[in-house]
């Protein structure tokens, strides 16, 4: 963990796409994991935004409280990166340094890219009510369904600081589909369990299903024999970060400190720089008699704007 505040995104796959998504698990959430994590890495490192390399860990889940499919990716990413030659840690300007819109438009393209490269190679399986997609024009059509819709990239409040981090992965991402407390009975073949209807603002609510139905769903979420489903990218990598975590809170201190704000607080600014954002100061006020006849400042230099 580093002394940093962390920040929490989730990229889901649309609704369409969890049908032969589940017979596809062991591809398309392999793919689901790199989209995001691509898309992350690419964004973060343009000048525009950041301009840094990242690192972060990625989580899968394929459930919603009603335990339906719903393939999603939870990534919790230090707020901040290294420059590319790995000399400077670069602080967010903004309290999250990547716009969503971006991370939409970015994700969608990578993930659509890499399911028809599946396709054409043969790669993907369809069955059930999903066999007429074997035919290359409704796949097509499928496809270009995905491009009129803005897909769900869920950027949630940032964490406080490494201990929240800890505490999220502590009780988060060793779950599944559900658990005890929140199952309520079991009678005459059928299985009640508590949810929050998320559609209907968070409000909790019974759900009752025949225990076929009930096995039938929670099996829905059983991952492929030997499956990664915690996975880290970015200068977090296993390969990388026995090398670049030391890197990262070597130059951390440096960064906080020159981060840090006087003493005492200071007015906002009243003017920024168009180009870099900064503050613009004022060095000197002009009368108008001045600027109609050119001004001499103290070093003899005339302005004549």
């Amino acid at each position: 963990m580093l002394p940093v505040p962390y920040v929490h995104v989730v990229f889901t796959l649309p609704h369409q796409l969890a049908p032969f998504a589940y017979q596809n698990r062991r591809l398309l959430y392999s793919l689901l994991f790199h989209a995001s994590a691509a898309t992350l890495l690419e964004v973060a490192v343009s000048p525009e935004h950041l301009g840094a390399e990242i690192g972060f860990l990625s989580v899968l889940h394929t459930w919603v409280q009603n335990l339906q499919l719903h393939p999603h990716v939870h990534c919790v990413i230090p707020a901040g990166g290294l420059t590319a030659d790995h000399s400077r840690w670069i602080q967010p300007r903004y309290s999250f340094f990547l716009p969503r819109q971006v991370l939409r438009e970015v994700f969608r393209g990578k993930f659509v890219a890499g399911l028809k490269r599946a396709f054409r190679q043969g790669k993907l399986g369809f069955y059930g009510d999903q066999k007429g997609l074997r035919d290359p024009k409704l796949f097509r059509a499928l496809v270009r369904s995905l491009y009129r819709q803005d897909w769900v990239v869920y950027i949630k409040p940032p964490f406080g600081g490494p201990e929240y981090v800890l505490h999220y992965l502590a009780r988060y991402t060793h779950r599944v589909a559900t658990s005890n407390h929140r199952l309520i009975s079991f009678q005459q073949g059928k299985v009640s369990f508590r949810w929050k209807d998320y559609a209907q603002g968070s409000k909790k609510r019974i759900m009752t299903l025949g225990a076929d139905e009930f096995l039938r769903r929670f099996l829905l979420h059983v991952l492929p024999k030997g499956f990664v489903r915690i996975r880290f990218f970015g200068f977090l990598a296993h390969r990388r970060r026995a090398t670049l975590l030391p890197v990262c809170r070597q130059l951390l201190p440096a960064a906080t400190a020159s981060s840090h704000c006087p003493a005492s607080p200071q007015p906002p600014p009243l003017w920024r720089c168009p180009v870099c954002g900064g503050p613009m100061i004022v060095i000197e006020r002009l009368t108008v008699k001045q600027l109609a006849f050119g001004a001499t400042d103290s070093r003899g230099f005339v302005d004549t704007s």
